[in-house]
Formats: C-alpha cells, structure tokens, sequence
C-alpha cells in the first residue's frame, strides 16, 4: 500500500466540513475489518483509509499543526500499513472490568511471544509477528500492533470460499477461536492486492 503523505491531510477547517461523512464511512469499513475472537481479544485489520482516518483525527484532537509533527504521525501509522503480501491489525485486549483488568492482563502475559494468534485456512495455519515494545517481564499493554505474512496457499484459500476461515486465539486458558466472514475475506484480498 502506498504510504500517506503530509498533502493527503486535510486542513483543519476543511476536515471539520467533512468529519461526519469521513467518519460514517470509516465506521461501516471498519465494521467489516473488526472481528472479536472470544470475550476479550478483537482484531481490527488496518489499511491506507484506516489508518488515515487515525492520522486525521490525531492531528484534529492535538491540533497538530507543525509539518514536521504532522510528518511524524505519519511516520508512526505508516509504519503499521501492510506491506506486499501481509496483512496488519490492531489486537486489542477489552478489559472493561475494572476490577477485573489486571487480572486478565496478567492472564495475557506471554501472548506477544510464541504462536498464540493465528489466521487458520482449512488445514493451515499462519501465525502472527507481534511488533516489539508493548510488553516486558511484568506489563502486557492491552493494544497490540501484529501483522500476518500471507503465502500464496494461503491467499488462494482466502479466495476459495468453500475453505473455512478463522482466526483463533489460543493462550493459557483463553482458546478461543471465531469463522472470519466472506466480507472480512473480501477486505483481506483487497490488502493483499495493494489496494
């Protein structure tokens, strides 16, 4: 996918006009792209829209102003755009009990490590590369950036709607696994198309 660019940011003024319409497409594509494996772990599959969607309302609320700090947004969230042949996410772990929250983190430690997360098509499966720093011995964080290196068999599985899809969870006590929709295979081939 082709990496954002600073002139592919609206001004200001110009975003503020278009926001509500901007934001109702970005959640109908994201509704298609998001998907919850059990209780607690959901995935959301990111592309150039999403992405740019993200950099748009960081330097909206920040009121980034300063090109080389709007560059630097970019930079972060273009680091996340799939490369040739990948699939990326964002791996979100919802806690919403508080009282429960650091328990089920410290139930999650170890996730980013292994294969725990994977894409299964038919009889493979494809596990995911979590990117570095958001955890350590003590601390998982409960947002996680991962990414998914499809090979050929694979895509062509993803095509195939006769071969089920799924994406599955598979740490300690939490197996969890949840059928990958025909909409969610569609969007995939698109990524993996470069579009």
């Amino acid at each position: 996918m082709n990496a954002l660019l600073p002139n592919d940011i609206l001004p200001a003024a110009d975003y503020e006009r278009q926001r509500d319409v901007f934001r109702a497409r970005i959640i109908e594509l994201k509704a298609r792209r998001r998907i919850s494996v059990g209780p607690l772990i959901t995935l959301v599959f990111e592309n150039r829209e999403t992405l740019l969607f993200q950099v748009q309302e960081m330097v909206r609320v920040e009121r980034i102003l300063d090109p080389a700090k709007v560059q630097e947004e970019l930079d972060v969230y273009n680091a996340l755009l799939p490369a040739k042949g990948e699939l990326s996410a964002t791996l979100l772990i919802e806690i919403t009990d508080d009282a429960k929250m650091k328990e089920w983190l410290d139930a999650f430690m170890g996730l980013d490590h292994g294969q725990k997360v994977a894409i299964v098509a038919g009889d493979e499966r494809l596990y995911a590369e979590f990117e570095g720093g958001h955890s350590h011995e003590t601390k998982i964080s409960a947002v996680h950036f991962v990414r998914f290196k499809i090979a050929p068999s694979i895509k062509d599985r993803l095509a195939d709607l006769r071969v089920p899809v799924a994406l599955s969870v598979q740490h300690g006590t939490y197996r969890e696994e949840a059928p990958v929709p025909c909409c969610m295979r569609e969007e995939w081939l698109k990524d993996l198309a470069g579009c």
